[in-house]
């Protein structure tokens, strides 16, 4: 029973599981929600790895297992929609395992009035990014939802790929004095769609970097590298991606901020809109973790694929400031990046 008597003013309620949600995860909300509530009731060890997937063995075989669900707002975007989308994100969430992907699931959640033609354009994407990728769409869900609840389409992809060598990629796995290799340029998925969503007009169209990435990964295992991380810089950016990392290894990283690639209307953007580029989030851009003996060679092989041609090596790993990542500016001074609080582009995939 409430001790609050008719006018009198009553605290305000403690922030709790409810007012995680009101901000929609990504970042530090979701480290949080996965610690307070998803891993205490789900705890087993391939959860706690807290990965993009889960390795598993079955029948003698090694295969990850990942998914994930898109609510991208708008569905169609410069340089793909919510259909390519959810291809290349659960198709890169196993490349990051090692995995080379196989078979999909697709899940799709309908507003009821939905243009069909809008939902056959994305279910046409959806079918061209899975073959382009090489994966197979081989079972699959509908439901409808009342008009209003569904802010017109989500879809939710699962994905199970083949581990085809022996080694264990993973935070677990970094180690000091490694290089932090970057695929390519940032930023240009989280600009796209915020300037398609608040009607922003800049000089040219920025496109967003949504592509599949596990040729370049599959060729760097294939050459023997000893890849010893990979993590898709997508919500959070790559900040959120090198912190999550470091925090899991009990390592420190150092970035050189004039070697991290942006490019100048992306920078514009986000000085314009108050964004850093290095938490906007990709579609399309990984970081490789490696002994640095290797990394020339790694970057020769990334180079040497089209989705990741800009690949640069932009820092390395230390034993010092365990879970610290620090960003070397041209100004001589060292900024430290962290996960986002809140999710800075909300639906931002």
């Amino acid at each position: 029973m409430s001790d609050a008597t008719p006018g009198a003013s009553c605290p305000l309620p403690a922030p709790g599981p409810s007012v995680l949600l009101a901000h929609g995860g990504g970042g530090r909300l979701s480290q949080q929600l996965l610690e307070g509530t998803f891993l205490p009731a789900l705890s087993n060890p391939e959860l706690e790895a807290r990965h993009d997937g889960a390795l598993l063995e079955a029948a003698g075989a090694r295969l990850a297992f990942t998914t994930d669900a898109y609510v991208v707002d708008p569905l169609e975007f410069p340089g793909g929609d919510i259909g390519s989308l959810a291809v290349h994100g659960t198709v890169n969430d196993l490349a990051m395992c090692g995995a080379r992907p196989r078979w999909l699931s697709a899940a799709f959640v309908l507003e009821e009035g939905l243009p069909l033609e809008l939902l056959q354009r994305v279910t046409r994407s959806l079918a061209r990014a899975a073959e382009a990728a090489g994966v197979q769409v081989v079972t699959g869900d509908t439901k409808v939802v009342d008009r209003g609840r569904g802010h017109g389409l989500y879809l939710t992809t699962s994905g199970v790929g083949v581990v085809e060598h022996g080694l264990r990629i993973g935070p677990s796995q970094v180690r000091p004095g490694d290089a932090i290799l970057l695929s390519g340029d940032l930023g240009r998925h989280g600009v796209a769609i915020l300037a398609v969503r608040e009607g922003l007009a800049f000089e040219t169209t920025i496109e967003s970097d949504s592509a599949p990435v596990h040729e370049p990964v599959l060729a760097l295992l294939a050459a023997g590298l000893d890849v010893h991380c990979l993590r898709d810089a997508t919500r959070g950016g790559l900040a959120s991606a090198l912190v999550e990392v470091a925090e899991a290894a009990g390592v420190g990283c150092t970035l050189d901020e004039q070697a991290i690639p942006v490019l100048d209307e992306v920078q514009g953007a986000c000085e314009l809109l108050g964004l850093d580029p290095l938490q906007v989030a990709n579609e399309g851009r990984f970081v490789c973790v490696l002994p640095e003996a290797q990394a020339e060679a790694a970057l020769a092989i990334l180079r040497a694929h089209p989705v990741s041609a800009g690949a640069v090596e932009i820092g390395r790993v230390h034993a010092d400031s365990p879970g610290l990542v620090g960003v070397e500016t041209g100004l001589g001074s060292t900024r430290l990046l962290d996960m986002l609080s809140g999710e800075q582009l909300p639906r931002i995939c």
